[in-house]
């Protein structure tokens, strides 16, 4: 975390938490809930019309992209949050906490805070074809515009390529493969999308604690 959150912390530790305003979403951007704005009548109107649905923006400033990406963190009960001075901001997961990309020469993996992942550990295809990896930050969906070159790396393990839609396929029918990707063995199976939280231990949703205040 930068050194300047660091101290906030110290020197304000009580500072309520933030639930249900910052969203981390499926290519790795970062919502953030916008305010109830008043209608001409002058009465306020939740975000996302009559049903009261919350409506998300994409941050796109990168200084705050980067400053939000630096100070990701998670805490004991798998909630993820970004430290935003003294106060933590619970964040919400569209998909899984980390989504991972190859970097610009197309050669690592890269999350989407920037970090190198490193090798991957484990490896899932769910009901939709997404791929999911387990690299050194966690568990982490690869992002839907490098899945294609991703998955032509898959060999076997003497290293022969492998079909990436012969691979889904024999993975959707329930099948484990052994497989070789980006230098490391390891073993591709199948995840259900509903399961990923409990099988990796994250919080999709955080919400505060019985008593404390939902700010």
């Amino acid at each position: 975390m930068d050194e300047i959150v660091l101290r906030s912390m110290l020197k304000w530790p009580d500072v309520p938490s933030v639930y249900g305003w910052l969203r981390l979403d499926r290519r790795g951007n970062w919502l953030v809930r916008m305010p109830a704005a008043p209608d001409a009548g002058g009465l306020v109107k939740m975000p996302g019309g009559a049903n009261g649905a919350a409506r998300f923006e994409r941050i796109g400033n990168p200084a705050v992209v980067e400053f939000i990406s630096r100070n990701y963190a998670c805490d004991p009960d798998g909630r993820y949050y970004f430290q935003n001075g003294p106060q933590r901001v619970f964040v919400s997961l569209d998909r899984t906490p980390w989504v991972y990309r190859l970097d610009d020469a197309g050669r690592e993996l890269t999350s989407h805070t920037g970090a190198p992942a490193g090798a991957p550990r484990e490896a899932f295809f769910d009901e939709e074809g997404a791929l999911v990896l387990v690299c050194d930050p966690g568990a982490g969906v690869v992002l839907d515009r490098d899945l294609a070159a991703l998955a032509e790396r898959f060999t076997d393990r003497v290293g022969r390529p492998l079909d990436p839609g012969a691979l889904f396929e024999r993975v959707r029918a329930g099948g484990a493969v052994e497989v070789r990707l980006m230098g490391a063995a390891l073993t591709v199976g199948p995840i259900a999308t509903e399961t990923l939280a409990a099988r990796f231990g994250f919080t999709m949703h955080p919400a505060p604690p019985p008593g404390e205040p939902d700010c």
